[in-house]
């Protein structure tokens, strides 16, 4: 029997930082995954949760520009977005050579309503934007913005996941051989209401809830692809040092909750404590080599 793994796909991994947000842009990415993904799958069965940081942006984008109707809320883009990228990825994958049946599933993510991050927003989402286009961008939409890098994007609420409420789907097409495509975007997020769920407005983190999913199903390994090709120590300074292997007490300080590296770190450590089996960070173009141990950074107990 093939090892189980769990793979977060980042949405900036699909759609690269300041680069237009085009749907052959991100066709192109997924090439690139694709054939990872079908080297992997010898090995492996895959179960992919990918991001949507930059895509529900834009479908943010697109809907506040027609005035003729309300803005929807984010839970239904976030739905929107597990569609266009599930179908992407699924296109891709279907025509690897040698995979397994593909299927794209819909998800929901149960949050707590009292979860803070609803009074504190910190999840980007969308393009990149100049410093000095702040006002002008928070007087239009109503938005809340922040600094990301050398440029600001806007922020929404991300509460952490606590239950996938289609895990018994998933594992049922797990275990009748297919790849699955699930919990995009995190999950469309949903609260307890009566004897059921409600969407709202917020967009929870992928990596986060990868490793609820990753717990749940069993799986061997982690692996979180990113726009990053490791982990570093010293970011961003001439002392910058990838890091090739650390252990769960290595990785903590970078576990911040800062909306780049962080969720990525927690949700690692979060995997790597419940299970002990090891997990990864990288790149996308690397993932063979980075389960090889030759590439990206390799989480252990």
């Amino acid at each position: 029997m093939k090892k189980r793994i769990v793979i977060a796909l980042g949405g900036n991994a699909l759609l690269q930082r300041g680069e237009i947000l085009s749907a052959e842009n991100q066709r192109r990415s997924i090439q690139v995954f694709a054939e990872m993904a079908a080297e992997l799958a010898r090995d492996y069965q895959l179960v992919i949760v990918h991001g949507n940081g930059p895509q529900v942006g834009l479908l943010a984008l697109q809907n506040a520009a027609y005035k003729e109707s309300p803005v929807w809320p984010l839970d239904i883009l976030v739905a929107e977005s597990q569609g266009m990228i599930g179908f992407a990825i699924t296109q891709e994958l279907a025509s690897s050579a040698g995979n397994s049946p593909v299927t794209t599933l819909m998800t929901r993510v149960e949050v707590d309503p009292q979860d803070e991050a609803f009074s504190a927003p910190g999840k980007y989402i969308g393009p990149v934007y100049q410093p000095d286009q702040q006002a002008e961008l928070e007087a239009r939409y109503g938005w809340q913005m922040k600094t990301d890098g050398q440029y600001i994007r806007r922020v929404v609420p991300s509460p952490t996941p606590l239950k996938i409420l289609d895990s018994d789907a998933i594992r049922t097409l797990m275990d009748a051989g297919h790849t699955v495509v699930c919990c995009g975007g995190g999950g469309i997020p949903v609260i307890a209401q009566g004897d059921g769920h409600q969407g709202t407005e917020a967009v929870i983190d992928k990596d986060l809830t990868a490793a609820v999913l990753a717990q749940s199903i069993n799986a061997d390994h982690l692996l979180i692809l990113t726009d990053a090709d490791a982990v570093y120590e010293n970011w961003g300074t001439p002392q910058a040092r990838a890091l090739r292997h650390a252990t769960v007490e290595e990785l903590s300080p970078f576990a911040a909750p800062d909306g780049a590296m962080g969720p990525k770190a927690a949700a690692v450590m979060q995997f790597v404590k419940q299970t002990g089996n090891a997990a990864f960070i990288g790149a996308l173009k690397d993932a063979p080599q980075i389960l090889a141990g030759e590439k990206g950074t390799c989480v252990t107990k």
